[in-house]
């Protein structure tokens, strides 16, 4: 999480939507750097709105704006898949060095996944309580230019995005059958996609 008082603006950190980038690249910018520990560093909007919030009003009297990026779910999904494939994971129950592809998406869809496939939501990230959308500024990992752009306006500065953080390589083929489950089952997740490409809350 990256506060920006002066701009009021508040970036909220999803995992594996190249969050470490932009961290690295505007945490001088920002009033406050939440990098530790992940529930703080990850905090999704229900955890926001309930403990930082309210510190924000009483301190300053205003609300900031949340923004927040998103990621194609088969994407999503893939990179995970990947940074629990490397060497220093092998033997713990979150590997996926043994799992294919498939298998980690189908374990996914569960209701309650083994451990390896136990990776979150995007959409209990960025949806509240009450399934409503708890974010001002929604985007697509996939429109990097879009969320520069954005960026360096509202923070007036150049923004040079290092990769960081990279998951190892991995192929990721889903087949079909699979990947229609997928979207039967979290349909939630493609839905939150679509409400970022609409750029509809920008």
């Amino acid at each position: 999480m990256l506060v920006f008082w002066k701009q009021n603006l508040v970036f909220l950190a999803v995992p594996k939507t190249g969050t470490t980038a932009i961290e690295g690249a505007l945490a001088p910018k920002a009033a406050m750097v939440m990098r530790d520990p992940p529930q703080i560093k990850h905090a999704p909007v229900y955890r926001y709105r309930r403990f930082f919030k309210p510190l924000f009003v009483q301190a300053g009297g205003k609300e900031p704006e949340i923004m927040a990026v998103v990621r194609d779910p088969v994407d999503w999904l893939g990179s995970w898949y990947r940074y629990r494939s490397r060497d220093d994971l092998i033997g713990h129950p979150n590997s996926t060095r043994d799992v294919s592809f498939d298998d980690f998406v189908l374990e996914y869809c569960k209701g309650k996944p083994a451990d390896f496939a136990n990776v979150g939501s995007q959409a209990k990230f960025v949806l509240d309580g009450d399934g409503n959308m708890g974010i001002d500024h929604l985007f697509r990992y996939e429109d990097q230019n879009l969320l520069i752009a954005f960026l360096e306006a509202r923070l007036d500065v150049t923004l040079d995005l290092k990769r960081l953080n990279v998951s190892p390589s991995k192929p990721t083929p889903l087949s079909p059958a699979v990947a229609a489950r997928l979207r039967e089952k979290r349909s939630i997740e493609f839905e939150v996609w679509d409400m970022a490409g609409r750029q509809s809350l920008i």
